[in-house]
């Protein structure tokens, strides 16, 4: 079987590459990725280099019609896995469009091409978020037939992604899947994110800033079971159907901090609080029943266990965030002269 992986250079792609191909020996996969700020083919050389047969990479936009049609036919997926998105809500706030362009009509095209060239499955990479917020003192948890309420330009793009694809499904009968799956955490993360800022600033001696309202939750998943999860969905899940992916943990910001500054020896001093970003949801939480029922996946990896092992790869992996720290740096400056 050959996959097309879409954003397959990115934090969760990047992952998900890995294990396939270490998991799927007579398997082959293209990583279609358009290198932005996220995305980091560095992660996937000693892929290339294990699995010269096996992995290759095509460089360019999934909002390049043409390209997209062209990789189809000259690649023949059996599966597509589209990854590719926009993902950070603060970035979404400045710079909304963008969000909508990647989220929407990037998976629109996709979609399109998919039908036009007869691809056996597409399954669509979606997040917690589109089912909006649930209240810090709620007994409840959101399933699949939970209703959209989207908040953030981010959580909105990818709630229209979904239905896009759903639509593709009922309209045309384009063979999908969509899984839905709550706060990822793990190697290869861009240190933007929560965990790896937080854990990267802590072992420069930097200040962790935390929103005002810490005590807000997020449900974390480890990455190596959210790419479990998705393989389990490709081989076993059933046409049509949406997955929510998540672990049943649920942390604050708070007390995220707290454990990262304890594990590297780090003073509380080093918290610092700012204003709440627009649109920060108090609170998301899976029922992931459907998963564990219908496909056989279950989480594996315990909270205390994967944050260690993911701190640890930040301390041993210092010149890797560096450079992307770097990186940005330009990139920032770019921008604000453009």
């Amino acid at each position: 079987m050959k996959l097309l992986v879409t954003g397959g250079a990115g934090f969760i792609g990047t992952n998900f590459i890995r294990y396939w191909l270490q998991h799927y020996p007579d398997d082959a996969v293209v990583n279609l990725d358009r290198l932005t700020y996220a995305g980091n083919l560095s992660n996937l050389t000693d892929m290339g280099e294990r699995y010269p047969k096996r992995y290759s990479f095509a460089h360019g936009d999934i909002l390049d019609a043409a390209f997209v049609a062209d990789v189809l036919k000259t690649q023949h997926p059996d599966v597509i896995v589209n990854f590719a998105a926009e993902s950070h809500n603060s970035r979404a706030i400045l710079h909304p469009r963008r969000f909508f362009e990647t989220n929407v009509l990037g998976t629109q095209i996709l979609l399109d091409a998919a039908r036009k060239y007869s691809i056996p499955r597409f399954h669509h990479i979606s997040t917690c978020e589109v089912y909006g917020e649930l209240p810090l003192d709620s007994p409840d948890a959101f399933t699949e037939n939970a209703p959209y309420r989207p908040q953030t330009p981010y959580n909105a793009s990818k709630a229209a992604a979904d239905h896009l694809v759903n639509a593709y499904f009922h309209s045309f009968g384009l063979p999908i899947t969509i899984s839905n799956c709550s706060n990822n955490y793990g190697p290869y993360q861009h240190p933007e994110k929560l965990i790896p800022l937080f854990t990267t600033n802590a072992i420069q001696d930097l200040p962790l800033t935390l929103y005002q309202s810490s005590h807000n939750r997020r449900e974390w998943l480890h990455v190596y079971d959210h790419c479990c999860a998705i393989a389990a969905v490709i081989q076993n899940g059933k046409i049509g159907e949406t997955y929510n992916i998540g672990s049943g943990i649920e942390k604050s910001i708070e007390e995220i901090s707290d454990f990262i500054l304890k594990v590297l020896n780090k003073p509380q001093h080093l918290k610092t609080y700012v204003p709440d970003r627009p649109g920060h949801d108090c609170r998301y939480l899976l029922d992931s029943e459907k998963i564990c029922r219908d496909v056989g996946w279950k989480p594996t990896i315990a909270y205390e266990e994967g944050m260690h092992q993911t701190i640890r790869w930040y301390v041993d992996n210092r010149e890797w965030w560096e450079k992307i720290q770097q990186n940005a740096d330009i990139e920032a400056v770019e921008e604000d002269k453009w």
